[in-house]
């Protein structure tokens, strides 16, 4: 059985997984490579078949492995980037919509709800007090990229109704949509990234099963207006497997 940290104490299922996860991450398994078979995984890590079948779905929901009949488990290649709310707020300006290359989203709803202790921190206002909470999912060929949440202020409710109703927006994201309304841009922006495994909560929103083991990013954004009131708060939780990718010109 492939050697193992000493204090690792996760499942064995979870153990396996992880393994694999470290040698596609390094580069070591490389797209289209072949992991052993079932049988030959449980007899590699002493485990029942059952366990390294879960081991294999685990890597399967990450998007990592893809099973192909009558040939195995197949490495994939490395999904897109995740995208964060800066940069969908960046490509609606361009382009009137927030979808990257390949993707869909879908679950679009909206509501004026009480504001969690975290948000209404955020925000500027005591919890429980009225907010808009809208959430979308975005897709790609792979699966869910992630589960977008945005956290808006009640007041801009009366100038763009739409954003309390559980519909798709028309003509730009929300931040677009109340730049017109009220003349409000936004003129700064402040993100956030935070690995963490995925909680209970989480797993649910990103249509994972309940007893899924797996890191996530949360990437977080506030967009101010000139004034530095907050227009919107963003909370994008991507989905296992998914990397995070940026550009940056180097001057010299």
């Amino acid at each position: 059985m492939p050697g193992q940290p000493r204090a690792d104490n996760r499942p064995p299922y979870a153990r396996i997984a992880g393994h694999y996860r470290d040698l596609i991450s390094s580069g070591e398994l490389s797209p289209g490579d072949l992991l052993p078979s079932i049988r030959a995984l449980a007899e590699q890590w002493d485990v029942s078949t059952a366990t390294a079948d879960r081991a294999m779905k685990l890597l399967r929901e990450e998007k990592l492995v893809q099973g192909i009949p009558g040939v195995g488990t197949e490495v994939m290649a490395r999904p897109i980037s995740l995208s964060s709310g800066a940069e969908r707020h960046d490509r609606s300006g361009k382009t009137q919509s927030s979808w990257g290359v390949g993707e869909k989203s879908s679950g679009h709803t909206g509501g004026i709800v009480e504001a969690p202790e975290d948000v209404a921190h955020m925000l500027g206002i005591s919890p429980g007090d009225d907010v808009i909470r809208r959430s979308r999912v975005y897709r790609d060929g792979h699966g869910i990229v992630s589960h977008s949440t945005s956290w808006i202020p009640a007041e801009f409710a009366q100038a763009v109704p739409g954003l309390a109703r559980s519909e798709r927006l028309k003509g730009g994201v929300s931040l677009d949509l109340i730049a017109r309304a009220t003349g409000r841009h936004v003129v700064k922006r402040e993100d956030e990234e935070t690995a963490r495994i995925a909680t209970s909560q989480d797993l649910k929103l990103l249509e994972l099963e309940a007893d899924t083991v797996a890191a996530i990013l949360v990437l977080t954004a506030r967009f101010l207006d000139a004034d530095g009131e907050l227009l919107e708060y963003g909370v994008d939780l991507g989905a296992p497997g998914r990397t995070r990718r940026t550009t940056s010109e180097v001057l010299r």
